[in-house]
């Protein structure tokens, strides 16, 4: 256990001085905690009294030594000191008598005494060395007989103590274990009593709660914080309430609950009705007391206002914090507490109307009463909208600092302009000038109407004042269309020409010899002396921006280029150039395909009187050039032809029907009415499909064949199927001659017909060309059904150079012929130098033009 040179050094050397010995410090160490009050440390004490004994000095000659009282070894520095007081008491000097000197001795006993303890000494010093390491040795091998002993004994008590310390760690173990489950039941039962807690506080807070709400004076707190704390407290326990339904009692706590919050809400509403019929009662005295003039009054009724708007609103930006739709209710279905704040927007609209209305009717019977206002309809608009714009842009200022957002603020505004609509609207119903009510339609679209497509979508605090002046537009376009409605029908629908206005071509010369050069676009390079005489043309469609006359974008006189056209025709582009893009498209394209069915109906109905007092070719051509103007100037629009079918209810069958079983005497019997049921006895849906454009089209194809074909039957009536069937003896050339002879006479007549109507070269020669075609396409069914015959079927070749007269000639001289005298290919060739448009036909090309 321990090291026996560090024991050694323990040991004092025998003749160590007697100041050492006594500087020797004795130190004394702390108890140890294995010393305890049992056997083994009864037998420790025993074993360090063995060891005392062991070291004490063997018994002396001159006596036992003297007593000393020896400590029980505590540890090993203690047994260190032990030993050291032994091994100093056997060296430490023995007291004997100072031998006395040889001078000293008296007779021979002294003398034998004074020898003896001189050979005893003398015995002594030579056996020291010895004595001192056997006596050494013997208490070496005492204290190792004593380690042994206490090392076994200590062996032994560790051994009980790590009995000792397993029995208590199995101990601990289980104790830790027991309070582990008592700690999680404490947890358990902690969270369960919080839990327990937390979910009494939303029924807990009812009563407090109530009792509050319920108190005299509750409505002196709703602009206090602590209120706002109790309506956040009260939404807490409604959602509790409506996320935990299978509680008990959830739902008649639920129910009080809304009670509550009803009341609560309710509160605000009074207090802020309260506080708002105060702030108009102070403005009202204090406007009834002075004699304030317009401004002052105006700045005293918004300043006055916007003192109490902060705190008033936070009030009631808590009821529309509420005014949400519940979770899981029915679409459409209004949340819960927007009637509370209905009834504030209300309240706010009532008192504010109440003020400025009177303001504002007066200032608007100021202008409708005004010189340069009260006749005309235009200023006046001009004048009261930017008014009312100004006052409704100070209203919305206002609105937004008493409320959150824009609910119910266009209805607010929308009654204070009651005043301008009720002043504007008889003006535009008993506005009977279409080009007033075009014009007021302009200004409000221009000036006042926000467009989505092509501006800038509006700020999130700037006010939207087209909402507020769509009920006028809406007006001034309903009173529009009232009135072109009204147009149509009087003035084309209804339209009964004159005989004047029904004489073409002469028309037709009146204009030519009115019109001046300026006025004569340039079509062509023919000379002046060659010119048409008819009315010129624009070859792009118009659309008027300005009044009945002046200049337009394609330079030249519009209410020049209107002249020679039929009434009708010029009162249809006129009512769709000034209609066009001032009301709604879908409206603009059931009034323009109104009017274009109109006009052509107009059209053919004037046709038809022309040619009972002149030529059906003045009919047609007449009809031709019209219905050419009108599909020309139709395509300015952008009519969508896309038509909604007209609906009709046929009742025919019903009546039919009824008659029918009244006669035969079952009209009340059910079985009767049960057959009949999906036969004649429901009413019939009838649709009518109008598509302008197809029918202008249709009846412009129409008339081209009607005029083409009657000048070709003309020219080739001696060899038509009539003449051949009734002439026994029918002569072939005789026939083809004077067909020749007719061409050459009516060819000029057809030229000039077409240069009193048409001003279009391209159109004219086309016409032409496709007369020509007719009468080639006639004479080749001529000459293969009487000439074909005679050759056996067989059709010779073409032939070069000029025809004989004696001879009829084939489908190819013929054709050859016809060219040169129609001179279709050599007209448009000479005149087609322009270079707007396509040029003109090729002698070998094809002769046959479209519309």
């Amino acid at each position: 256990m321990y090291d026996d040179a560090s024991f050694y050094t323990f040991i004092p050397p025998t003749a160590a001085p007697q100041d050492e010995r006594q500087t020797t410090p004795k130190h004394k160490r702390r108890q140890s905690l294995l010393q305890q009050p049992n056997e083994d440390s009864q037998a420790n004490d025993r074993t360090l009294d063995a060891i005392g004994e062991i070291s004490a000095p063997p018994p002396q000659n001159e006596g036992p030594p003297e007593p000393t009282l020896t400590r029980r070894a505590q540890s090993y520095t203690d047994f260190h000191h032990a030993a050291k007081a032994v091994l100093s008491r056997d060296t430490s000097p023995k007291k004997h008598k100072e031998p006395k000197s040889y001078g000293d001795i008296k007779d021979d006993l002294e003398f034998a005494d004074w020898y003896g303890d001189l050979e005893n000494d003398l015995l002594d010093a030579s056996h020291k060395e010895y004595t001192d390491y056997q006596r050494q040795l013997d208490l070496y091998s005492s204290h190792l007989d004593s380690l042994l002993s206490d090392t076994t004994s200590t062996l032994d008590l560790l051994t009980t103590l790590s009995d000792s310390f397993r029995s208590v760690e199995a101990q601990t173990t289980s104790f830790q274990k027991q309070c582990e489950g008592l700690t999680l039941e404490q947890k358990r039962l902690t969270q369960l009593a919080d839990g327990i807690t937390q979910n009494l506080k939303y029924y807990s807070f009812l009563e407090p709660v109530t009792r509050r709400l319920n108190a005299p004076g509750a409505g002196n707190l709703v602009r206090s914080e602590e209120f706002s704390n109790l309506l956040a407290r009260l939404d807490e326990c409604l959602e509790y309430m409506a996320a935990h339904p299978k509680h008990r009692e959830a739902s008649t706590y639920r129910s009080r609950y809304r009670q509550l919050m009803t009341r609560a809400l309710t509160l605000i509403r009074v207090n802020f009705v309260n506080g708002l019929r105060d702030i108009s009662s102070d403005v009202t005295k204090r406007i009834a007391d002075r004699q304030l003039n317009d401004t002052t009054m105006s700045a005293l009724l918004y300043a006055k206002f916007r003192v109490g708007a902060s705190e008033l609103k936070e009030v009631a930006q808590e009821i529309r914090k509420r005014t949400v739709r519940a979770p899981g209710a029915e679409p459409g279905a209004e949340p819960e507490y927007l009637g509370l704040m209905n009834e504030l927007y209300t309240s706010y609209s009532v008192t504010r109307a109440r003020l400025v209305l009177p303001l504002i009717r007066k200032k608007i019977g100021d202008i409708a009463v005004a010189p340069s206002t009260s006749k005309e309809l235009v200023p006046f608009a001009r004048n009261s909208i930017g008014y009312m714009r100004e006052m409704c842009s100070y209203e919305y200022d206002l609105w937004r600092e008493w409320f959150e957002g824009e609910d119910g603020l266009y209805d607010f505004l929308e009654s204070v302009c009651e005043p301008l609509y009720d002043e504007l609207r008889p003006r535009i119903i008993h506005e009977s000038e279409i080009l007033k009510l075009c014009e007021l339609c302009t200004l409000l679209q221009t000036r006042y109407m926000h467009d989505q497509e092509d501006d800038e979508p509006l700020a999130a605090n700037e006010l939207d004042f087209s909402v507020l002046i769509q009920p006028a537009l809406e007006d001034a376009q309903t009173r529009l269309v009232f009135r072109t409605q009204a147009i149509l029908r009087d003035e084309i629908e209804r339209y009964k020409p004159k005989p004047d206005v029904l004489d073409y071509p002469a028309c037709n010369r009146k204009v030519s010899l009115s019109g001046t050069k300026s006025q004569r676009p340039a079509t062509s390079g023919r000379k002046a002396s060659n010119a048409e005489p008819t009315t010129p043309m624009p070859k792009t469609p118009m659309i008027v921006e300005g009044g009945d006359s002046g200049d337009g974008q394609w330079g030249f006189d519009t209410q020049a280029a209107f002249q020679g056209w039929y009434p009708t025709l010029k009162k249809a582009i006129w009512l769709l150039s000034r209609i066009y893009r001032l009301v709604n498209s879908t409206v603009f394209d059931d009034l323009a395909h109104q009017i274009v069915h109109q006009t052509t109906f107009s059209l053919h109905h004037a046709s038809a009187l022309i040619s009972t007092s002149r030529t059906p070719a003045d009919a047609h051509l007449f009809l031709i050039k019209h219905l050419l103007i009108l599909k020309q100037q139709i395509v300015a629009f952008d009519i969508e032809y896309v038509v909604t079918p007209d609906i009709n209810i046929d009742f025919s069958g019903v009546t039919n029907t009824f008659h029918e079983l009244r006669d035969r005497g079952g009209l009340f019997d059910p079985r009767n009415l049960w057959k009949r049921m999906g036969g004649n006895l429901l009413p019939k849906v009838v649709e009518n499909m109008l598509d302008a454009k197809v029918e202008l089209d249709g009846r412009l194809r129409g008339v081209i064949t009607d005029f083409t074909s009657a000048f070709a039957e003309r020219i080739m009536a001696p060899v038509d199927d009539s003449a051949v069937a009734q002439k026994r003896g029918f002569d072939p050339l005789k026939a083809v001659t004077q067909v020749k002879l007719i061409a050459e006479k009516e060819i000029p007549m057809l030229r000039g017909k077409l240069d009193e109507y048409i001003d279009d070269r391209r159109t004219k020669e086309t016409l032409v060309s496709a007369v020509q075609d007719l009468v080639v396409q006639r004479y080749e069914g001529f000459y293969e059904g009487q000439m074909g015959k005679k050759d056996g079927g067989k059709r010779k070749g073409s032939k070069k150079g000029k025809g004989r007269e004696d001879e009829v000639w084939d489908v190819d001289m013929f054709e050859e012929w016809a060219g040169g005298i129609f001179a279709v290919g050599m007209v448009l060739g000479r005149d087609e130098d322009d270079d707007d448009g396509a040029g003109g036909f090729s002698d070998g090309g094809s002769r046959r033009g479209s519309f």
